[in-house]
């Protein structure tokens, strides 16, 4: 046994511990959690009108006195397990917006709904996976005596797809800026898209609100070159949300039109900079808008959600697009596990940070997502349901919700995180079953898998 590594030692003395049964239900319960919280306390649930105590659970008698819960953390390269049920979570969520459920009308799906990318403007040329990375230019190089074109065939997974083709030409400083005005150019885009449609209807715009409301799900992903595009499913529905139908006017290739003038009209200013200026800010040149048609005739509503779903698990760290983890000094950026192109961009937004002019932009704190402060997925209040309502059924489903004759006392407290090394390999093992167990019901069920 002294000649096993560390983990599987560990491993084994979890597995002869007394409460090791105990311990590995709360472990499955937790679906295999990488990084599960632990909590210390009790939860005694009575009954209203009488005061009896109906049931009473204390982590006295639990293994170390503790309960395992899930971290939820959505990154799937922080806990695997929870990034799962998150990435379940949102297909539901988008999916329910498209087509209904979770409360949401089914009449949703013949609303005019586009699936939208937005994507980030080209701060320099830069290596691109295909036939061709870069036409030759008549064998001009830019000013630094680089070539401006490559005639090599990349394959996508070659590390300099997406680096630039050359890095003293290439706009770090308008990369990361725009990534920090990312959030503010989309709320722009979404309040022009209303102008418009009402302009269009000759609608006086103040007064929107009164004939449709505009509901939007959208995430951000990082591409190779580490800018981010926003992938967003649109839809145009009556002043009251998915209950009312969109006025006459309020038709796909109205909201179309709308969409493709905002994407190209919307800027942000930067704030003024002695050592940069003042940037003006808008979206790339490329915006690709589909239509969602309720008779299949345009991307599947399933594909949508499970690639909204899919895009949502991903860290900076699984893109090569930064780190997960923040970092507080330069040391930490030159020892992240990242191309010299990120290293660049990170330590771009650092600098940034130091001066005095964007302090309010806090870019050293987001100097780990190269200065993008925006969440990963956001979605308007009336788009479809929430991740807390989709996490109510789901406890309710499991017994875990009390009826409204009885009251609940409660005292928790947070005691630590994490496994040990043992406790880690095993946790993996039960996440892998779990996720095993559940692609078979799904191919018995479905025969192919519709979505996370």
């Amino acid at each position: 046994m002294r000649h096993l590594p560390e983990a599987d030692r560990d491993a084994l003395r979890i597995a002869q511990d007394p409460d090791f049964p105990r311990w590995l239900q709360q472990i499955t319960a937790t679906g295999g959690c990488a990084h599960p919280v632990h909590l210390s306390g009790h939860t005694t649930t009575l009954d209203n009108a009488t005061g009896e105590i109906l049931r009473h659970y204390d982590t006295h008698n639990e293994p170390d006195e503790r309960l395992l819960v899930r971290c939820r953390n959505r990154r799937a390269t922080i806990c695997p397990a929870c990034s799962r049920l998150h990435a379940g979570d949102t297909f539901h969520l988008v999916r329910a917006g498209l087509i209904g459920g979770k409360n949401v009308p089914t009449t949703v799906r013949t609303r005019p709904r586009l699936f939208v990318t937005l994507t980030a403007p080209s701060f320099g040329p830069v290596h691109r996976a295909g036939p061709t990375c870069r036409p030759r230019r008549n064998g001009l190089s830019c000013e630094h005596s680089r070539p401006l074109g490559c005639h090599t065939v990349h394959a996508s997974t070659d590390p300099l797809v997406g680096q630039p083709v050359c890095p003293d030409c290439y706009d770090y400083t308008g990369h990361v800026l725009w990534h920090t005005h990312a959030a503010k150019l989309w709320d722009r885009f979404v309040i022009d898209v209303r102008r418009r449609l009402a302009s269009s209807a000759g609608i006086v715009q103040s007064r929107f609100a009164q004939h449709a409301r505009l509901s939007f799900a959208r995430i951000a992903e990082y591409q190779k070159r580490a800018a981010v595009h926003v992938h967003t499913v649109i839809r145009l529905d009556g002043p009251d949300g998915p209950t009312d139908e969109p006025p006459p006017w309020g038709t796909p290739d109205q909201l179309t039109r709308a969409v493709h003038a905002s994407a190209q009209r919307v800027t942000v200013r930067t704030p003024y900079s002695a050592a940069v200026g003042e940037l003006d800010l808008t979206w790339g040149s490329q915006t690709d808008v589909r239509a969602l048609n309720a008779d299949g005739d345009g991307p599947d509503d399933d594909a949508v959600a499970a690639y909204v779903a899919k895009y949502v698990t991903k860290g900076t760290n699984e893109t090569g697009a930064g780190t997960d983890h923040k970092v507080t000094t330069t040391d930490d950026i030159d020892t992240a596990p990242v191309s010299r192109h990120v290293h660049t961009l990170m330590h771009t937004c650092w600098n940034l940070g130091g001066l005095p002019e964007y302090a309010p932009l806090r870019l050293r704190t987001w100097t780990h997502t190269l200065g993008y402060r925006g969440h990963i997925l956001t979605k308007s209040r009336a788009y479809s349901t929430t991740y807390a309502a989709l996490r109510a059924e789901r406890a309710h489903h499991h017994g875990h919700t009390d009826t409204p004759d009885t009251i609940t006392d409660a005292h928790w407290r947070y005691t630590g995180s994490g496994h040990t090394p043992g406790a880690a390999l095993i946790a993996a093992g039960v996440a892998s079953d779990l996720e095993r167990n559940r692609e078979v019901a799904r191919e018995e069920s479905y025969g192919t898998v519709a979505g996370p």
